[in-house]
């Protein structure tokens, strides 16, 4: 994860405990309801960090109520092979026309630095995205 990624996760969890883990939410029969961590000792029990970043990775409400939304998916054996031919300044279709079969672009794309991963985060209208 790059650096400007972790300062819209950083912004995002300081909102969320900034607010205490509540929110507006739509109850039963669209009545405007807040929701209200459990607190113990007067104090909210709030989500850590990681806690925060799983939830909004896996509940889209949850996601959705904090303006934080993290995507990851792994790339396709094509968009590897583009970034494979871009590095070695080719194009795509010259690139290709050496290589016989997907298992030996497989080997060869695991021998390099090649990222694997796409992920996205959004907050705020900002997004950023990076490869792993």
């Amino acid at each position: 994860m790059n650096k400007e990624q972790q300062e819209l996760l950083d912004e995002a969890y300081k909102n969320y405990r900034n607010k205490k883990g509540s929110y507006i939410y739509e109850g039963p029969g669209g009545i405007p309801t807040i929701y209200t961590p459990l607190y113990i000792n007067g104090e909210p029990q709030l989500l850590t960090k990681e806690e925060f970043i799983y939830d909004c990775k896996t509940d889209l409400e949850f996601s959705e109520k904090w303006g934080l939304k993290i995507e990851e998916r792994e790339l396709s054996l094509e968009e590897r092979i583009r970034m494979y031919a871009l590095k070695e300044g080719q194009t795509y279709e010259e690139f290709v026309t050496n290589w016989d079969t997907d298992e030996q672009w497989s080997e060869d794309l695991s021998d390099t630095t090649i990222p694997t991963r796409l992920i996205t985060i959004t907050h705020n209208d900002k997004t950023i995205e990076s490869y792993e």
